[in-house]
């Protein structure tokens, strides 16, 4: 079995390095596994040394010129080899137990595809709140966290990929396409809770609590409007690192 690992990155040069550096260390301490992998980052226009750094550490980079997660993905995804896709955020760092958790989805032959629950230190106490919330918003409904999503390609593929509509909540769209196409031929879409996948909080540190109410209440009560358009995405794309 192949594992392709995707990094979307837009001006990661502060982290890239050490996302990778976590997913070779996984990789490493699974090397019994038999699994064989292949690194890709998909550079999203980055304006600073973000595929440099990657491509020093050993990552196949590809570009995508247009500013949109779901396009980087996309991007990605369509250099892979392998039979399973890895999406991982590149401000994440992949644990060797949560890597341990996914193989185990991967050879039990009984798993469409897989998300996690996160970990995020050094929360305020109101955006721990949000973060309990969709904690259990996404283990009831299966929606996988757009900072690690697994899938076989095979159903990746047959679905469409990330919606390219969709500028963000593209990781819900698919969980739910994925999920259906799974059901179809008995396979499940879980999300795994045993080993939170530790990624950053620096939207927090970076958007004032007003900020991300706003943006919050956009999407509740504008919806199609604000996630087909970057322009009222501010905290997802107007690029503060």
């Amino acid at each position: 079995m192949r594992l392709s690992i995707i990094i979307p990155a837009f001006n990661e040069a502060q982290l890239i390095q050490r996302c990778l550096r976590s997913v070779t260390d996984a990789l490493t301490a699974h090397s019994a596994s038999g699994v064989t992998w292949e690194l890709i980052v998909a550079d999203n226009n980055s304006t600073d040394d973000t595929a440099c750094l990657a491509k020093q550490a050993g990552a196949q980079v590809v570009f995508e010129p247009i500013n949109q997660i779901s396009r980087a993905r996309n991007a990605g995804a369509a250099v892979a080899t392998g039979d399973w896709l890895l999406f991982l955020d590149a401000d994440s760092v992949l644990s060797p137990e949560l890597l341990g958790d996914i193989l185990h989805v991967i050879t039990s032959k009984t798993y469409v595809g897989c998300g996690s629950t996160l970990s995020m230190p050094g929360l305020p106490w109101w955006a721990h709140g949000i973060l309990r919330f969709w904690t259990q918003v996404s283990i009831l409904l299966h929606w996988a966290a757009g900072a690690l999503f697994v899938c076989r390609r095979d159903a990746f593929v047959e679905v469409g990929g990330f919606s390219q509509e969709l500028y963000a909540l593209e990781e819900i769209d698919l969980s739910k396409r994925i999920r259906k196409w799974g059901r179809q031929r008995n396979l499940e879409f879980t999300i795994l809770t045993t080993h939170p996948l530790d990624t950053s909080p620096r939207k927090i540190s970076l958007y004032s609590a007003r900020e991300i109410a706003g943006q919050i209440l956009r999407m509740l009560f504008n919806r199609r409007r604000t996630l087909t358009d970057k322009k009222h995405l501010s905290v997802w794309y107007d690029g503060r690192r």
